[in-house]
């Protein structure tokens, strides 16, 4: 009886792991028969004006329907949740509340069939409207409040509030820079911007009018 017992014991723990195996072999397969994906996304415009929408556009290969989330990061954070059509592609329209820089990136969702996939980031400005003048002539060799002098080539911008240093993105009938914070001012009403003469020079901009600011 003492031999037997050993002789069971081993023939159970045979018959255990030639059950088992089987079952391991079928999970392995499921997870090897799941699709690798590809994801694109591209954007209407890389520029927008703030209260205005843009469409974000994109397709998922191999094709199917397959849930997409698209993710907003910069000077707010928003989501947007859609479901590729038959062919993979989806679009739809996101309107940023706030100004300032986007980076978008579009996920494709991890199911039992499909790997997730994320595409390449995607980056837009929304713009508002600023009122706008420039300041120079007169003042060259002079000290400037955030530090530095003033010359004609000087690229910078004065506003009244921003903290010096704080790069700001301008845009003017398709012309766009982005310069330091330098100096303060303007000081006349409904003015936000004094543009150096370099930056108005790089703008095209006339001397008196609107710009559009990501600030």
């Amino acid at each position: 009886m003492r031999y037997l017992l050993p002789a069971m014991a081993a023939a159970v723990a045979l018959t255990v792991g030639v059950a088992t195996a089987p079952a391991a072999s079928h999970h392995h397969h499921e997870r090897s028969q799941r699709v690798r994906t590809h994801l694109s996304l591209h954007l209407s415009g890389h520029s927008v004006l703030a209260g205005n929408g843009l469409a974000v556009r994109g397709k998922v290969r191999p094709s199917g329907r397959r849930r997409i989330k698209i993710v907003f990061r910069g000077a707010e954070r928003g989501v947007v949740r859609t479901t590729t059509r038959a062919n993979g592609t989806f679009a739809v329209r996101w309107k940023p509340a706030g100004v300032g820089s986007y980076a978008v990136r579009a996920f494709g969702v991890h199911t039992r069939r499909a790997r997730g996939a994320v595409s390449k980031a995607r980056h837009l400005t929304s713009f508002r409207q600023a009122g706008a003048s420039w300041y120079g002539p007169g003042l060259y060799g002079n000290g400037v409040a955030c530090g530095g002098t003033l010359t004609p080539g000087t690229l910078g911008v004065a506003n009244k509030t921003l903290p010096c240093g704080t790069m700001v993105r301008l845009r003017y009938h398709g012309h766009s820079i982005r310069v330091p914070v330098i100096d303060r001012g303007p000081y006349v009403a409904g003015r936000e911007y004094d543009l150096t003469e370099a930056v108005r020079d790089r703008l095209g901009f006339p001397g008196v009018g609107i710009v559009l600011a990501d600030h």
